[in-house]
């Protein structure tokens, strides 16, 4: 069915498991089965799986370290690229700019930063996920967001053929990119960062991680916030208020330690996560008039 890209998998050394289980492949450990998962190694090799999907007729679906997505629990019957550790590399490119592969995670990239003595990362220290979802989403924290660092973000097309965007064309806002409202596939970041104190890049950094274990579920699989922060309110603190902290379904929590988290307390299924995820709401709908828009991906 796939004989194009098993192909192309092979021809370049790639990585393809057919009925693969996705809940290896997301951060909340959830999901079913997809028919087949392969992890592109270098640029030329995702631009002939690309083109090799075309000939099978099959449009992917394009994951990087799965921190934003709920895969249902009967799985996909599609193609997945997961963009991983063989799509990761990151390197300084002169001028304090650094250019870091879209399957890089956002900590070796903070990480990085810090051993050139660059700051302007430190928001992100402890970020889930993957350089690409981070610059897809405009992911940010504590005051700082991708936007403020990135300076231009490299990509692909489903026809294999290679392009760029910076500045205003990236239309980055809230949890928002370009790349949202495209067929594009993000390859690699340019970062452009200022030069600092290494010891004081180093206290935020630690600082900020200390923040996150403190107050986040981090002991639990998870998406991350489940919600976007709508305008004017703190999704968590409206779920909290609506006295829904704590609340379970099935294996899924709404965490009793930042509401603003759906958390994997106990084998949750797909089904449990997005049970609680209307309960919620729907709660606060009704109890605060203040509609919560979903920022996890739900996979169909």
């Amino acid at each position: 069915m796939y004989d194009q890209i098993l192909r192309a998998a092979n021809q370049f050394g790639c990585k393809a498991i057919q009925y693969a289980d996705m809940k290896h492949y997301t951060t909340f450990h959830i999901g079913g089965p997809a028919d087949l998962v392969v992890e592109p190694n270098s640029v030329d090799a995702l631009s002939a799986l690309l083109k090799a999907a075309k000939q099978d007729g099959v449009k992917p679906i394009i994951l990087g370290r799965g921190s934003n997505v709920l895969v249902p629990d009967e799985g996909l019957r599609k193609v997945v690229f997961v963009m991983g550790d063989d799509f990761s590399n990151i390197e300084y490119a002169g001028s304090n700019m650094i250019r870091a592969e879209a399957g890089a995670s956002v900590l070796k990239l903070c990480r990085f930063a810090l051993e050139y003595s660059f700051g302007g990362l430190e928001f992100a220290y402890g970020i889930p996920g993957s350089v690409g979802g981070a610059i897809y989403m405009n992911a940010g924290a504590y005051g700082g967001e991708m936007k403020d660092v990135v300076m231009v973000v490299n990509h692909m097309d489903y026809n294999g053929e290679k392009g760029s965007r910076s500045g205003s064309a990236l239309d980055f806002q809230y949890r928002h990119s370009s790349y949202m409202e495209s067929d594009l596939i993000i390859t690699s970041v340019i970062f452009h960062l200022e030069k600092d104190n290494p010891d004081a890049i180093k206290m935020k950094m630690d600082n900020l991680m200390q923040r996150r274990k403190d107050k986040q579920p981090l002991d639990y699989p998870s998406a991350g916030s489940t919600f976007k922060r709508p305008e004017g309110f703190f999704a968590g603190a409206l779920i909290q208020e609506c006295g829904l902290k704590g609340k379970q379904l099935g294996g899924a929590q709404i965490s009793d330690k930042h509401a603003g988290f759906v958390i994997n307390r106990d084998n949750a299924t797909a089904k449990d996560v997005l049970d609680l995820i209307t309960l919620a709401q729907e709660t606060v709908l009704n109890q605060k008039g203040v509609l919560l828009e979903p920022e996890v991906r739900i996979l169909k």
